[in-house]
């Protein structure tokens, strides 16, 4: 088996994994790259190395449905750095931003167990309750607590 997985694109413009042997999707590419697994898309009219071209298609799926990821300022701004003098450090601080990013995720659910919302979330409800529990316990020394009220001091209905 091969580090890198092999995506052949014909001339019909189907995608062939060779690892499983079959005819894949765009949306097959798109759970691969989700898995972080290593791929290679080839053309096979000229053995050129499409990998770019196809994940770019994929992204313009994705920007074209649901919430951009993307906005129009900052592609312009991208476009902005194409052929100028920066091209190659930008390219390279993308790279290592996204990848600082990435690690940074990996940490916080590792240590929370979950995405950083839901721990966010489970830990306002946690706050809550204990809220919750401080109130309950001021109330019943001042002696306001409903459940230890006599029978004959409850309201009648």
């Amino acid at each position: 088996m091969s580090t890198v997985r092999v995506i052949k694109k014909y001339p019909n413009r189907r995608l062939y994994d060779t690892e499983v042997s079959r005819y894949i999707t765009l949306a097959d590419v798109r759970e691969l790259v989700m898995k972080c697994v290593p791929l290679q898309v080839i053309d096979t009219a000229n053995e050129a190395d499409i990998t770019r071209a196809i994940l770019l298609q994929i992204m313009l799926e994705e920007e074209s449905g649901g919430e951009p990821l993307f906005t129009a300022n900052m592609l312009a701004q991208i476009i902005r750095f194409y052929g100028g003098t920066l091209q190659g450090l930008f390219a390279r601080y993308l790279e290592e931003s996204l990848e600082v990013f990435a690690k940074q995720q990996q940490q916080i659910q590792q240590t929370w167990g979950e995405g950083p919302l839901e721990a966010m979330g489970r830990l306002a409800q946690r706050n809550m309750q204990i809220w919750a529990d401080m109130q309950q316990e001021f109330l019943r020394a001042a002696g306001f607590d409903r459940d230890s009220r006599r029978e004959d001091e409850k309201p009648v209905r």
